[in-house]
């Protein structure tokens, strides 16, 4: 059985895992990013937490195939840089470099999100398919495509930005520079602020208990005020999927995947979310008659994604003989 390490690179956390050839999670280990210092650090940071979760799995470094990176931002696979990333302080950093020189061993970098998608499609909800989209629903929305299981992210690794398509033309003004783009709708952070606008209209709304109890404006209130029978509540709901149904129908026609795996922490509202937001979905895209149509899962692989999706990355990159040295 050949082995990987995967790292999930975040702005709060750096984790790390050792990765069996079938997608299977043996160890894993984690350390605080501490973002505000320099790339250098950070990067030697992640190179040793690799060598360290190698040990604590009773492992030699020559046990190991590849390391793969799930980093937010623009990675350069082919020169082992990162690019760009807004959340932390890299501009072309030669992370490939830097890791090599704490543990010997190739080293492959894609998106974070590529990275959970790619642990949907070879462990979790999308198993045993070669063509899938995962889009996380967070702070914003994130998206990875899987065409005949490998990653896609266009010609510059810069692709499957879906979350930053517009869905309404003119709409609310986006971090990107768009106005109206699909997260600024459909995220877990768009929800909230719908939560408030919506509350701030209607005083007697049971939404503006709730927000006083919690402070602040969070996904749950909507579904929490909805279950109290709060019909404002309902309608933010309501409005809030149809804009989550018009986005993925649109991720569906584009790609026309097998399975359409959808995540993040707002999915554990269950029935009241899922049932409308499948339903609405999959009124929408353009199968035709006759045409087999996508199935919508829930996302199953949970904070494990970034590990295990780093891992099966640099697994593929291996298969495919690219050179991460």
């Amino acid at each position: 059985m050949a082995y990987y390490v995967g790292i999930d690179l975040g702005g709060t956390n750096i984790k790390a895992g050792v990765v069996d050839g079938e997608g299977k999670l043996i160890n894993k280990l984690s350390i605080k990013t501490h973002a505000e210092r320099t790339m250098e650090e950070i990067i030697h940071d992640m190179g040793q937490l690799a060598a360290d979760v190698i040990k604590d799995a009773g492992m030699e470094v020559s046990d190991i195939e590849a390391i793969g990176i799930g980093s937010p931002g623009t990675p350069d696979n082919n020169e082992g840089l990162l690019v760009y990333s807004s959340n932390l302080p890299f501009n072309n950093a030669p992370m490939r470099k830097l890791i090599r020189e704490v543990v010997d061993l190739p080293v492959f970098i894609d998106n974070d999100a590529n990275c959970a998608a790619m642990a949907e499609a070879v462990a979790g909800a999308a198993k045993g398919t070669k063509d899938s989209v995962t889009i996380t629903l967070g702070t914003g929305v994130g998206a990875g495509v899987i065409i005949n299981g490998r990653i896609y992210s266009g010609f510059n690794q810069a692709g499957s930005e879906f979350g930053h398509t517009v869905l309404v033309s003119g709409g609310i003004k986006c971090g990107c520079g768009r106005k109206g783009c699909f997260e600024q709708y459909a995220s877990a952070s768009a929800l909230a602020r719908m939560t408030q606008e919506a509350a701030n209209a209607n005083p007697d709304s049971v939404m503006n208990r709730l927000l006083e109890e919690t402070g602040h404006a969070n996904a749950k209130i909507a579904f929490n005020a909805m279950r109290e029978g709060d019909k404002v509540a309902e309608e933010v709901i309501d409005r809030y999927t149809d804009y989550l149904a018009d986005g993925l129908a649109n991720a569906i026609n584009t790609f026309m995947p097998e399975v359409l795996v959808v995540g993040g922490g707002v999915c554990n509202e269950g029935d009241p979310l899922l049932i409308p937001m499948r339903e609405k979905t999959m009124s929408r895209p353009y199968f035709g008659p006759g045409v087999k149509q996508t199935e919508i899962r829930l996302a199953q692989m949970g904070n494990d994604a970034g590990i295990v999706g780093a891992a099966m990355m640099g697994m593929t990159c291996v298969l495919d003989g690219k050179n991460g040295k």
